[in-house]
């Protein structure tokens, strides 16, 4: 390819740049470069009218800006070829001492008075900046130009005169649609984080060094700071919101996450916890170091209140046998628990009351429990997943007092739903989660008519639903035998220890669909019966009944499992075995001495 200069004159020398060969006159060129100067005289004769250069940085754009100054010609500069032009410039020595006015000088006029004084040619210029390395750090105008960015950004809004890209939602107070509005239209106020978005364009590297360099500025939030990360990692990881990864370029995405995981500003809640857990499963995904994933752990276990069960479901290892990593879960509400037992109580509760007017101090484990009751709920739907996960999960935030355990029993039973397989000794220990007097009653009216349910939890619904219609009716719960409260929580085992131990594998069993179907005719007259309380109405002979017969169902099918036992044991003769219902009648009033605390 061929350059030459449109001239009456023949030229006298050829500059070779990269494959363009220019064809130009040593005066125009000799008398701004001394670069030139030195290779034509350093040149022997014989190749003394052909130069090769080919490591200017620009390659023949930059050299072709340069000769057309040297000839005064009309040189048109903007954001894009300034820095190519600037930097071929400096390889070709276009000194003020050389000349007055050269291009040197000329270029850093322009890009004082105009490059760095707009916002967009700013970002425009520092992208341009990689190409050219080193030679644009070395001229500083990388360091130029992430100032002139940085300093933009951390201006105050009001004085924000230049145009800018944003397409997010804004705030009711900035787009005219807050309540208080009084519709007169004001003046658009510029959002505080106005060039999130214009940022999004920069890669990765230098998207780090303008973030470091805003944040040390110190005047821009860590808030603001934290939306921008997010935006950026919305923009430069597909998938990313979603919770899926590209496959290509995992070491590119990879160096992106971690780098995000290092700009997260100091300052706990200025991203969101669901942001971090998407980072979190995006780190595990990409195979991240461990100092990062170890970061957001931290992270997000001081902010674990804030998260949704959907934020927690991150899919297990593809070499394990379980859907979710349920282990990752296990370590962070055991970290929260351990953070916010180590908070100074009046701190914590300070930072719980401005977090939220309607927080007390123990609010934040109540929001955990309450997670944790959701996600059990959901990873139960797994069929691989072991009793021991399930339960060891459960037990981190069982020390929470919560008023209803309706959230855990719903674990409970999808768990049991799903994996009918497991054993008796399996079954209780999970039901065993379970504070059967903390069910709502529609809770209950599912537990007692619930299939899946050990007879022993069945039993502990019926009488703790029984007791709270006899408390709100002002009568006094009957004295129960030390064997049946042996099955309820706190019960004294006392004189009828070796029968409670007989009867453990009927406890434990599940009842069957007849002890469900004789159950649910009682449980529909209570259930009436309390309609018409609620009403505001007496309570009505028919709803005493519906009490009796329920109590006398729960206690014949208590008996009737008790007697059963006896009888494999071979406690029961066969003489015993036929006595009179008079006889056997009197058996539940031996027992009787042992009240009901």
């Amino acid at each position: 390819m061929f350059r030459y200069v449109a001239t009456e004159l023949a030229t006298d020398i050829v500059v070779n740049v990269g494959d363009v060969k220019f064809y130009c006159h040593k005066f125009p060129l000799l008398s701004k470069s001394a670069r030139l100067q030195k290779l034509v005289a350093t040149s022997n004769d014989e190749n003394g009218d052909e130069l090769h250069i080919q490591d200017i940085p620009g390659g023949p754009g930059a050299f072709e800006i340069c000769a057309k100054f040297c000839y005064g010609m009309t040189v048109t500069l903007n954001a894009y070829n300034v820095v190519a032009a600037r930097c071929a410039a400096e390889y070709l020595e276009m000194y003020e001492t050389v000349e007055k006015g050269n291009l040197i000088y000329k270029i850093d006029v322009f890009l004082n008075s105009s490059i760095f004084r707009s916002w967009k040619d700013s970002i425009t210029v520092l992208q341009s900046t990689k190409s050219l390395l080193p030679w644009s750090e070395e001229l500083k105008v990388v360091s130029r130009s992430l100032d002139s960015i940085a300093s933009k950004a951390s201006i105050d809004t009001s004085m924000v005169e230049w145009s800018y890209t944003y397409n997010r939602k804004k705030l009711p107070s900035e787009n005219g649609n807050s309540p208080q509005w009084n519709g007169v239209r004001k003046q658009q106020t510029v959002p505080k984080d106005w060039w999130v978005e214009d940022l999004c364009e920069l890669r990765i590297d230098l998207y780090k060094r303008v973030i470091t360099t805003i944040k040390t500025k110190g005047r821009v939030s860590g808030d603001v700071i934290g939306e921008a990360l997010n935006a950026y990692t919305m923009r430069r990881l597909p998938g990313f919101s979603k919770g899926m990864i590209p496959n290509n370029d995992i070491v590119k995405y990879r160096s992106l996450v971690e780098t995000i995981v290092w700009l997260l500003p100091a300052e706990k809640g200025t991203v969101s916890c669901s942001f971090l857990l998407r980072l979190l499963r995006a780190a595990i995904l990409l195979d991240c170091g461990e100092t990062e994933r170890n970061e957001l752990m931290r992270r997000i276990s001081q902010q674990l209140p804030e998260a949704t069960v959907t934020d927690l479901l991150i899919r297990a290892p593809s070499e394990e046998a379980t859907i979710y990593d349920v282990d990752i879960v296990h370590n962070l509400v055991a970290s929260f628990m351990t953070h916010i037992s180590q908070t100074d109580p009046v701190k914590k509760e300070f930072l719980e009351s401005t977090r939220s007017p309607k927080f007390g101090p123990d609010a934040s484990k109540m929001l955990v429990a309450k997670l944790i009751d959701g996600y059990l709920a959901e990873i139960a739907r797994d069929p691989n997943l072991p009793v021991s996960n399930f339960v060891n999960l459960a037990e981190i935030v069982s020390s929470v007092s919560r008023p209803c355990h309706d959230g855990l029993y719903r674990g409970i039973d999808m768990y049991l739903k799903e994996h009918p397989g497991i054993s008796k000794s399996e079954r209780k220990r999970i039901c065993r989660l379970m504070d059967c007097k903390k069910l709502s009653a529609e809770a209950c009216m599912h537990a007692v008519q619930n299939e899946r349910l050990p007879l022993r939890v069945v039993v502990q619904v019926l009488f703790f639903e029984q007791a709270r219609a006899t408390t709100s009716s002002g009568s006094s719960t009957p004295d129960l035998p030390g064997s049946i409260r042996a099955l309820l929580p706190g019960g004294s085992h006392g004189s009828s220890r070796s029968t409670t131990t007989n009867t453990e594998e009927d406890w434990d069993s599940v009842p069957t669909a007849e002890d469900i179907k004789a159950l649910k005719g009682e449980l529909t007259t209570l259930r009436l019966s309390g309609e018409t309380n609620r009403n505001g109405t007496a309570k009505t002979d028919i709803e005493r009944v519906a009490v009796s017969r329920m109590k006398g169902l729960a206690m014949s099918k208590i008996f009737s499992k008790l007697k059963s036992s006896k009888e494999r044991n071979g406690e029961i003769s066969s003489s015993d075995t036929s006595e009179s219902p008079e006889e056997t009648k009197s058996t539940p009033s031996v027992s009787r001495k042992h009240s009901l605390s």
